[in-house]
């Protein structure tokens, strides 16, 4: 058996080749790329010509390099940092590091401690690009929000009349309005005639009347007023900032009608729709960030703590404290919550398992938080089992304990 140490930069690679006994094989800086992967394969080779045999530690479980490393059937260890970190401290306390020392701190992780960790999951292209335009999805949602709020603070400098005037600053109305109108006087000057005219641009098609009256009279109440020179320079970041929006609200819709497509696509679509509260794009991202590789978790335990949905138990003589799982996929926790909480108005089994735990003086997010734990073993039963959701099977176990 080999063990390989990758310590991975932008532009090379650092690996270290020891034997079963620690032994140091050999030792190398790659490059990135086809060079750097063809040069490693040569140095493996030279030990070994079962790529099975080959155990590689790396602190990455994405990128072409790891792909190439996967399709050339060695077992890849995709390692924490923090982990790894640990590790280093077990045997060096002084505090030094380098990149050699790291490939073969690495190597000797892999050779003592694999079973403590997994190999990179065996997920399939299909569910890897769905991963991709569901987190380019939601961090195109994230920098709307971040743009929304910073055109909102603006506006409060200069312009609290639109802040009033208008709930969400990103809808169409709004935008529509803001820029034709980036200033109080251009706003409170506006007619109701040149309101629709701007809603009916922005794609509003009912209630252009009342809605244009509504902004109208907000936009013309009283309002404490900033120099001129001050909201004429305001004026110009809110173009802006409109027109970042725009564009952004256009590229979520594109993004969104692909991922949809993709979605659906995907053989489990099926089974992850069936479950209350999933769409397609909140069930593409729990797919995503689950992955489709059915050895990848051993059973529903293991799933819901790779979820950070499981709670966590801190046990210490006489102390025992149970918290909440910190480390854990943010991205997956994020959906596991929206989902817990689209599951309450689609699922009365659901709403019941909820209902109990704030009764028993859970808080909100603790209660979504257990629910999303249980849809999680759900789900896990669904796909191992291949069967779509069944609202009795799933919960009438607890009905019949409660009677």
């Amino acid at each position: 058996m080999i063990f390989v140490g990758d310590d991975w930069a932008e532009d090379h690679h650092d690996v270290h080749l020891m034997d079963e006994t620690g032994k140091k094989l050999a030792t190398r800086r790659l490059p990135e790329g086809i060079t750097g992967i063809g040069a490693l394969h040569a140095m493996v080779g030279a030990h070994t010509e079962d790529p099975e045999q080959v155990a590689i530690a790396i602190e990455t479980d994405r990128g072409l390099w790891v792909q190439a490393l996967v399709a050339a059937g060695y077992v890849v260890y995709a390692i924490n940092p923090k982990a790894a970190a640990r590790y280093r401290e077990r045997h060096h306390v002084g505090g030094g590091k380098s990149d050699p020392a790291d490939a073969k701190m690495l190597a000797d992780l892999v050779r003592t401690d694999a079973h403590n960790h997994r190999p990179v999951a065996g997920d399939s292209s299909q569910v890897e690009g769905i991963k991709v335009l569901a987190r380019a999805h939601q961090n195109m949602i994230w920098s709307r929000t971040r743009e929304t709020n910073r055109l909102r603070n603006a506006l409060r400098e200069y312009y609290p009349a639109a802040v009033d005037a208008f709930e969400d600053l990103d809808d169409r109305d709004t935008l529509a309005v803001l820029g034709r109108a980036p200033d109080p006087a251009t706003g409170a000057r506006l007619s109701i005639t040149q309101l629709k005219a701007a809603l009916r641009a922005g794609g509003r098609r009912r209630y252009l009347d009342a809605t244009a009256e509504r902004i109208q009279a907000s936009l013309r109440t009283e309002q404490l007023r900033a120099p001129q020179e001050i909201a004429d320079a305001y004026a110009t970041t809110t173009r802006s900032a409109v027109a970042l929006l725009v564009t952004l609200n256009t590229q979520i819709d594109q993004l969104e009608n692909q991922l949809d497509q993709s979605f659906e696509q995907h053989p489990d679509a099926d089974i992850y729709l069936s479950l209350p509260g999933l769409g397609d794009v909140l069930g593409a991202r729990v797919l995503g960030e689950f992955g489709d590789d059915p050895e990848r978790f051993a059973g529903a335990k293991s799933r819901r703590n790779y979820a950070g949905t499981s709670p966590l138990t801190k046990a210490s003589g006489k102390k025992r404290a149970v918290v909440a799982r910190l480390v854990r996929n943010k991205r997956l926790y994020d959906a596991i919550d929206q989902w817990a909480f689209c599951a309450l108005t689609h699922s009365p089994g659901a709403r019941d398992y909820y209902d109990e735990r704030r009764a028993a003086d859970y808080k909100h997010h603790e209660a979504l938080r257990a629910l999303g734990n249980r849809l999680i073993a759900i789900l896990h039963g669904c796909l191992k089992h291949a069967t779509p959701y069944d609202e009795h099977t799933a919960w009438a176990h607890r009905q019949s304990t409660a009677a």
